[in-house]
Parts: structure tokens; C-alpha cells; sequence
């Protein structure tokens, strides 16, 4: 696993779930972080738990500024920025396309889609003036096939993922190590909520099938190493068993 001891990572939606797993992981193994999230009541809780090396920023990934603003704080308290998860997302509201809201559809494309590009577009600068760093998006099974009620999310993911291809296409040659991760069903908050929809197979999939929020934290650590470095520019699933036996997960 990598050692992140003096690097500095910004994790959007960072107040619970991957988010939080990844942000206790990544201070542990020795790195900076800068927790990022809408609640500003979680992160600053989980900042005050991590201690000196963590600091919370309360940040909407849909508003750029506030993204931008997350980054400098990177680099005013810690020096600078290495690695940016982008981990932020929604499935709210789930809705089939002929009654959906168009303000709710919008704005989880701002957040799941926008999001990932304001992250990128705010960390790509000041990585390529450093000389290289590391930006992984948090993708999903839902950016290759249609779910039922969730026109949003597909679309918003599959939009993500090719963002990511085209960052590394972009960012690649100025050292930047761009990839994505495909966690699979995670027991998160998220998976509550898809629960209570009642729509499409992965609402019935029982708590039990779901993997726990640390083994992507710990697969996200390892893709920070030169170990991943097969995988840039192209998307790791976790649903895949011979990751799982790299990183020493279960079947």
C-alpha cells in the first residue's frame, strides 16, 4: 500500500460512507487530508477525530468557487495538493425519465457530473505547476448499463467516466496519474435510500450483498501507488476478483 506521508489529499464528499473510510485511511498511511462535503457538522467532526493532519472545508461541488476555494485551502494549509478523490455524488431523486423533476435531474448532473469536472478543473493547475499528482473519480457499474429510475445517475456517471479519460488523455504527459473506480454496491447511506425507492434489481439486493465502505478506501489507496500505474487513464472495477486478491479483500 502507498506511503502518503507529506501529500496532501482533498476528498469531495467526505462526511461519511467511501468518503469518510478513505479519509481516515489515507491520514493513517502518513498524507494531509482536506475533508469536503455540503455538511459541514460531519466533516468537521471527522477532522476534529483525525487531528492536526485533517482539515474540513464545507464545499457544494456543483458551485465551482467552492471548489476552487477547497484547493487553495490545500495549499495555504498543507503546501500544496497530490491526490483528489472525487467521491461526491447523489442518487436523489430517483424517478422515471416521463415524471421526473427537471430541477432535481439537473442538479444531480451538477453534482455527480459538474462536480467531477469543477475537482478537475481546480486541481489540474496547480498538479501540473507541482509536476504530477493524482486524480481519481468514483465511478460506477451505472455508467455502463440503464437502470430503471435512474436516468440521472447512469447518465451523470457515464458522463464522469469519459471526463476521466479525457483528463488522463489531457494530463498524462504533465504527470498527472488520472484513473477510475468502480466500487460495485457499497453499505453506505446511498444504499438506504435506494432501498426505500423499490425500483430496479439493485433496490432488492439485500444489506448483506453490499461490500463495506473500506475495501474502495483501501483500493484507493493502492491506486495511488506506482503499483496501479497499469490502470491509468482507464477504470478499476472492485467487482473484479483478481483486484480483490491483489489488495487481499474477500471473494
Amino acid at each position: 500500500m502507498a506511503d502518503l506521508s507529506g501529500k496532501t489529499a482533498l476528498i469531495t464528499g467526505a462526511s461519511r460512507g467511501i468518503g469518510e473510510a478513505t479519509a481516515r485511511l489515507f491520514a493513517a498511511h502518513g498524507a494531509n487530508v482536506v475533508l469536503t462535503a455540503r455538511s459541514s457538522d460531519d466533516i468537521t467532526r471527522l477532522a476534529a477525530e483525525i487531528g492536526t493532519q485533517a482539515v474540513a472545508q464545507p464545499c457544494d461541488v456543483a458551485d465551482y468557487e467552492q471548489v476552487a476555494a477547497a484547493v487553495q485551502v490545500a495549499q495555504d494549509r498543507f503546501g500544496g495538493l497530490d491526490i483528489l478523490i472525487g467521491n461526491a455524488g447523489v442518487i436523489e431523486p430517483v424517478a422515471h425519465i416521463a415524471t421526473a423533476d427537471p430541477a432535481g435531474w439537473g442538479q444531480a448532473i451538477d453534482i455527480n457530473l459538474k462536480g467531477v469536472f469543477h475537482g478537475m478543473r481546480a486541481a489540474m493547475p496547480v498538479m501540473q505547476a507541482a509536476g504530477g499528482g493524482t486524480i481519481i473519480t468514483i465511478s460506477s457499474g451505472a455508467a455502463h448499463n440503464p437502470l430503471e429510475g435512474w436516468s440521472h445517475y447512469c447518465a451523470s456517471k457515464a458522463g464522469a467516466a469519459m471526463m476521466t479519460r479525457a483528463a488522463h488523455l489531457e494530463g498524462a504527459d504533465k504527470g498527472l496519474r488520472i484513473m477510475g473506480l468502480s466500487p460495485g454496491t457499497v453499505a453506505t447511506q446511498m444504499q438506504r435510500e435506494i432501498k426505500a425507492t423499490g425500483i430496479n434489481p439493485v433496490s432488492q439486493m439485500d444489506w448483506s450483498d453490499h461490500i463495506p465502505p473500506e475495501w474502495p478506501s483501501q483500493c484507493l489507496l493502492w491506486m495511488c501507488s506506482p503499483d496501479a500505474d497499469d490502470w491509468l487513464g482507464q477504470e478499476i472495477s472492485l467487482r473484479d476478483p483478481a483486484i480483490r486478491t491483489r489488495l487481499g479483500l474477500g471473494a
